[in-house]
């Protein structure tokens, strides 16, 4: 099976690239004859460089043990997903044209565009999705993605696929394909949260494979995908080529080939100035001093339209047990003074997780710098002095520092340890520490940061009863009418804003470099790990 398979992609793969690849000069052109126009001269390819600071770590959308933003960045281009989510949260389509809710509300039903089609000319059909979704869920097959599959009817907690229940992916029709969840979920909530997750695979070039054998098909070493971008060649861990697919169902994109680099961050905006690079992920982003190198150079600098990052104070409501100490903590915190050394102007403080783009944004809960309050408040606690260790990346310590000073005004004492980001998540999770420096990419959703946090299984700020704050979380997931959801929206903010069991700091927006060869661009949609390739045209 493997052998046949190999060959059969082998001779796919270089179908593709003899029917794309350089066609013969023609020597015999007269002296003083008008230079051949791009489209007569294939042997001068249009290609996108493009920069990336970290590597992917398999081609294979289901089989990425960081399941890391720079291997989505990869997957996108390669493979199909059913939207494309903009910053701001809206969606467009992609491999769907369309989609409702459906069995009130626990479905959703997606149209899938006729057009669409894998890299070897067949069809994607509905049946593709519905088998791809039963083979990452199988069991026996050892897919490192499945988590993202739990949501649906028929999946245990680990996204695995039980004995005896129906699994809720079903094709309607070949153009039709429907998502049954266990829990009343609407489109934008499913899609906002999972569609970087949910890839079709061909897996008509899987009959007969044993799920177990799926992950070392060398079919990932040269994948077939219906993305808009066709597999070329790869240096593992350096370097990647694909080329434009010309029938991708929302347009070919503007060049012949992207070739994908990676390279030290420090020397993206370095490339990008000299030319070696059209354009780099992700989103071209620049910081508040880098941006000066790039408008001195003559490049544009953008300022991102929503939010990409949201800073938080990390809590341990078992050492720092009291909420008026906690509270005493935010207020003694100026929280613009901070945003400001951390993004240069480019933060606005908050004092909730949720965006203010999100449709069920209830307010910002913010409190005024305040050192006199939290010193009432730290009196009426008892606070007798106890020490708090503070832990940050060594990329934060200054903003430690500046917390450290902030807080001793207000007569609170911590001391800080400067860890690697791994060491500091791990000891919160353990009680190791009582605060941290942490910071996320926000999500139009309401409950993108919080749902996760407050469970048996991740109770990271160590809640000691965490019924409250579930059955509030629980009362936002269930309501699909937008009213009465900002109100439970507002119910969870109001019990957030009384206990704080974390601190919100800001939300801070990103500066993007605009590329000065490629337009059509769209930089902020980047944050979702999803880029509009078929939309760019190299200039």
């Amino acid at each position: 099976m493997k052998r046949l398979l190999a060959l059969t992609l082998s001779l796919a793969v270089a179908g593709t690239l003899t029917a794309c690849g350089s066609a013969p000069s023609d020597s015999s052109a007269p002296s003083g004859s008008p230079a051949p126009t791009q489209e007569q001269n294939s042997a001068q390819p249009v290609v996108i460089n493009y920069g990336l600071s970290n590597p992917w770590d398999s081609l294979m959308p289901y089989n990425s043990p960081s399941g890391s933003n720079y291997s989505r960045m990869i997957y996108d281009k390669i493979y199909d997903r059913l939207v494309f989510v903009h910053a701001d949260g809206t969606l467009t389509p992609r491999a769907a044209k369309s989609w409702e809710s459906a069995a009130d509300g626990l479905a959703v039903i997606f149209h899938l565009d006729e057009k669409a089609a894998f890299h070897d000319g067949t069809p994607v059909t509905a049946q593709h999705w519905v088998d791809s979704i039963a083979l990452v869920t199988n069991p026996d097959c050892p897919a490192l993605g499945r988590s993202a599959f739990a949501v649906l009817a028929g999946t245990d907690s680990t996204g695995a696929a039980v004995a005896g229940e129906k699994l809720g992916a079903e094709a309607l029709d070949d153009t039709t394909l429907k998502l049954t969840f266990k829990n009343v979920t609407t489109p934008e909530d499913f899609l906002l949260d999972k569609n970087r997750e949910f890839y079709v695979l061909p897996t008509h070039l899987l009959e007969g494979t044993d799920p177990s054998q799926v992950m070392e098909l060398d079919l990932w070493k040269a994948p077939i995908g219906s993305g808009p971008c066709k597999f070329v060649s790869e240096v593992a861990g350096s370097t990647l080529t694909l080329e434009a697919n010309p029938d991708y169902q929302l347009g070919a994109p503007g060049f012949d080939q992207l070739v994908i680099t990676v390279m030290d961050k420090s020397s993206l905006l370095t490339a990008l100035i000299a030319g070696d690079l059209d354009y780099y992920g992700i989103g071209g982003s620049v910081t508040a001093d880098t941006a000066p190198a790039a408008t001195e150079a003559g490049l544009t600098v953008q300022e991102g339209t929503v939010p990409n990052t949201f800073y938080e104070l990390m809590l341990n409501n078992e050492t720092i047990s009291d909420a008026r100490i906690r509270r005493a903590i935010e207020l003694a915190l100026d929280k613009e003074l901070l945003s400001e050394q951390s993004t240069g102007g480019y933060g606005t403080v908050t004092g909730t997780s949720v965006l203010p783009t999100c449709a069920s944004y209830a307010g910002d809960y913010n409190t005024p710098y305040d050192v006199e309050g939290a010193k009432e408040l730290l009196t009426e606690a008892g606070y007798d002095g106890t020490t708090y260790t503070l832990a940050c990346a060594s990329n934060r310590a200054g903003l430690a520092a500046l917390m450290q000073q902030e807080l001793a005004e207000a007569g609170i004492t911590i001391t800080i340890e400067t860890v690697d980001s791994a060491t500091m998540f791990s000891g919160m999770a353990d009680g190791t520490y009582d605060m941290g420096i942490a910071s996320h990419t926000p999500s139009a959703l309401p409950l993108w940061f919080v749902e996760s946090r407050f469970t048996e299984n991740n109770n990271i700020f160590h809640v000691q009863d965490l019924s409250e704050v579930s059955a509030l979380i629980q009362a936002v997931k269930e309501e699909t009418d937008p009213d009465a959801r900002t109100q439970a929206v507002k119910a969870l903010e109001d019990w957030m804003a009384q206990e704080r069991p974390f601190i919100p700091l800001w939300f801070g927006t990103a500066l993007h470099v605009e590329s000065p060869t490629v337009s059509g661009i769209e930089y902020t949609a980047a944050s979702f790990s999803n880029e509009n390739v078929w939309e760019w045209v190299k200039n």
